[in-house]
């Protein structure tokens, strides 16, 4: 995944640091990332996500709000108003590349923001929040004890998340007069709401809110036993999948005509963890897997192997041609089921007459309808003639190539 590190004037003129992560590929289309209070754009969730929208072909942009991670600013002089408008001056600087963003996703009070954002981005089509509170007042528990220091000296130092912030005056009463139900009940979007049920940062209560002041089209997923920093790489993985399934409803990926000498086109695999095995396969905007090996190899068995994904390859193949031939000869056949299995075995135990190793894929076919025998024979003998079966016999040809 390409990413550049740019900077773009924020609210006030401060600088704002930023990552534009990007596909290895055309940009079907843009999503701007709000991050959680306090945090920054390279928290592990927000990487996740954008590494897996970047592999459908989305453009992501995240960056430090003002004052925070490496952004300039202060972060006592900021507001929730402040951080609506650094959204929106986001947005502008994607519009400048000819990039509009189309998704919105914001986490924790980055959620709240990109709701009220939305009215400032006519370009968005969607948005999607992450254990977002409903009020943004709600934060303002995380510096409860400080509260009467603020409004006598004006700001105070707190701690959050074990890190000091210097909280102002005016982020207190901004927060405390930004009643967020208009926003939500005049969206013109699309919104995806997730939210874990054990969140104890913010409750579950938010989602709720939010989702009822929401007109349709709104969705509500549970990220069950997420916490509210979503920190766990299984959840960041679950919550990146079902924003990537849910967007394609709403987001249009026109992808480009496949390159000529590739009539199905590309199927690109990017590196998703690279302190283990799991990597992102994708096929178009819409085709996504993810392959993985098991634990016992070193891998986190989220996804099947590579030689999974070869069996898989053969298996649907085989049915797929069963298929055609049965529905091109109307033959009563209802169902067809076909099992694979491979595991490398001497030649010899395979019947050939040579003392290496041979690749065995084992599989079973089973079809249902009243068949007579003769059907069922004459469909035993097509399976062998489906192309993936005859590319796996026969003497393929791989060439390779190292880009710069």
């Amino acid at each position: 995944m390409p990413t550049e590190r740019i900077t773009f004037a924020g609210h006030d003129g401060h600088q704002l640091a930023a990552r534009l992560d990007l596909p290895d590929g055309p940009v079907l289309a843009t999503a701007l990332f709000a991050h959680c209070f306090t945090c920054s754009k390279d928290i592990p969730a927000a990487r996740r996500i954008a590494a897996r929208l970047a592999a459908m072909g989305i453009a992501v942009l995240r960056f430090d709000f003002t004052g925070l991670g490496h952004s300039d600013g202060e972060f006592a002089n900021t507001t929730f108003t402040s951080n609506v408008e650094d959204l929106i001056a986001a947005s502008r600087y994607l519009a400048g590349r000819n990039m509009s963003p189309s998704l919105l996703i914001g986490h924790s009070l980055g959620g709240a923001a990109v709701l009220r954002a939305r009215a400032g981005i006519s370009s968005v089509k969607a948005v999607v929040t992450l254990g977002a509170p409903a009020d943004p007042g709600h934060v303002s528990h995380h510096f409860d004890a400080a509260l009467s220091e603020i409004q006598q000296e004006g700001s105070a130092e707190v701690t959050l998340g074990g890190r000091p912030f210097r909280i102002g005056k005016a982020f207190v009463e901004d927060i405390a007069q930004s009643a967020l139900t208009p926003a939500i009940a005049d969206l013109k979007a699309a919104l995806l709401i997730l939210h874990a049920p054990r969140d104890e940062t913010v409750s579950i209560d938010n989602a709720s809110a939010i989702f009822l002041a929401a007109k349709h089209p709104k969705s509500f997923v549970t990220l069950d036993d997420a916490d509210h920093l979503i920190t766990r790489a299984a959840d960041a993985e679950y919550a990146a999948d079902v924003i990537a399934a849910w967007v394609t409803r709403y987001v249009v990926l026109r992808p480009p005509a496949p390159p000529p000498g590739a009539p199905e086109g590309v199927v690109r695999v990017t590196e998703a963890d690279p302190n283990g095995f799991q990597q992102d396969i994708q096929s178009g905007p819409k085709h996504h897997a993810v392959a993985d090996e098991p634990a016992s190899y070193g891998g986190t068995d989220r996804g099947m192997s590579p030689y999974g994904f070869v069996s898989s390859g053969l298996g649907a193949c085989t049915s797929m041609t069963i298929r055609m031939y049965a529905r091109r000869k109307g033959w009563p056949l209802t169902g067809i089921t076909v099992d694979v299995c491979h595991n490398k075995v001497h030649a010899q135990d395979a019947g050939l007459i040579t003392d290496n190793k041979v690749d065995l894929f084992r599989r079973k076919i089973r079809l249902e309808g009243p068949l007579d025998q003769d059907q069922r024979a004459r469909l035993l003998e097509i399976a062998d003639k489906c192309p993936v079966h005859r590319t796996l016999e026969g003497t393929a040809k791989i060439t390779t190539e190292l880009l710069s």
